[in-house]
């Protein structure tokens, strides 16, 4: 099963080099933080795998740059996504979502009950990790606030994922855990648009 896992979750960055695997995983995590672009990237995948390629013998990526780096790109994201959200509030984020758009109200409904805490969970949610720092942004929550979560967020969900694949590389009952973990999250990353879908074609009035 870990075998199956970890085949499932490796993208091959070890064929892109330093610099280019340094550039993809900060350019995802930007991407899926910062913009609605990245709704459907696999932020948590790509950086557990790059831990795991940091942790490899000769491996030229230095998991000192990939922590600080991930951190850094996901703090800037969902900085970029707060400003976004408060300069141009909710009927843009309604337009720019697009098909997107039915997640919208779960999202507010989840950032309106949890709030700062809302800000620092919506990471490990693949479609809440896109829309909550703009919601955050259009509901005007002070930036002091956003900002710790945000940081508290970007060090929980990044550094520590890419820290998980670093430390499972070598220490049997971490690898474990973190691929048992994996396939949960790519199970539910999976299994909730499905859901999701199901759930609004049974509401659908019949003719």
């Amino acid at each position: 099963m870990s075998d199956w896992l970890a085949q499932l979750s490796d993208p091959r960055l070890e064929d892109l080099g330093a610099l280019g695997l340094y550039v993809l995983v900060f350019g995802i995590v930007f991407a899926e933080t910062g913009t609605l672009v990245g709704f459907w990237l696999p932020g948590s995948t790509v950086l557990f795998t790059a831990g795991l390629v940091a942790a490899r013998d000769g491996s030229p990526v230095s998991l000192p740059v990939l922590v600080v780096g991930v951190t850094l790109a996901a703090i800037l994201g969902d900085t970029v996504g707060y400003w976004t959200g408060r300069r141009l509030g909710r009927p843009w984020l309604l337009r720019r979502a697009g098909k997107a758009a039915h997640h919208l109200p779960r999202a507010e409904a989840f950032y309106a009950r949890y709030g700062w805490f809302a800000v620092v969970a919506c990471r490990f949610i693949p479609w809440l990790r896109a829309f909550t720092p703009i919601i955050a942004g259009t509901a005007a929550m002070p930036y002091a606030k956003f900002f710790s979560a945000n940081v508290v967020g970007a060090l929980c969900w990044g550094a520590m994922l890419v820290l998980a694949g670093y430390a499972a590389d070598s220490l049997p009952w971490v690898r474990t855990l973190a691929y048992s973990i994996a396939g949960v999250a790519i199970l539910f990353s999976v299994l909730a648009p499905l859901v999701s879908w199901l759930r609004r074609r049974t509401r659908r009035p019949r003719p």
